[in-house]
């Protein structure tokens, strides 16, 4: 995954339920399959305030990388997932990974 500034990036207006589902089964397998399901592990909610995201339900987020918390996974125009952190500074960070990675498994 690469780190990259937020104004470099199109995020998608709507997502599509298939959009919606890639996302949440990416960050199962990203969380390493965890025995609860992704929805017990880390509850989302589908937004679409000024772009579209599956946002985590329970603020400041799940703890994740050390010290960081995941605030939010989206697509861009360019079929990119986003992963958004906030680190410890409480700056949000944004991972991409591209869908040809996701498919082919590199992220993991």
């Amino acid at each position: 995954m690469e780190t990259v500034s937020v104004d470099k990036l199109k995020f998608k207006k709507k997502l599509s339920m298939v959009e919606q589902f890639s996302i949440k089964d990416f960050l199962f397998k990203w969380f390493g399959k965890p025995a609860e399901g992704i929805d017990d592990f880390l509850p989302l909610e589908y937004t679409e305030s000024v772009f579209a995201k599956m946002e985590a339900k329970l603020v400041p987020g799940l703890l994740v990388n050390g010290d960081e918390h995941f605030r939010y996974a989206t697509i861009t125009e360019a079929n990119q997932i986003v992963i958004a952190v906030l680190d410890s500074n409480e700056e949000l960070i944004h991972r991409i990974i591209s869908m040809d990675e996701l498919l082919i498994g590199k992220h993991l």
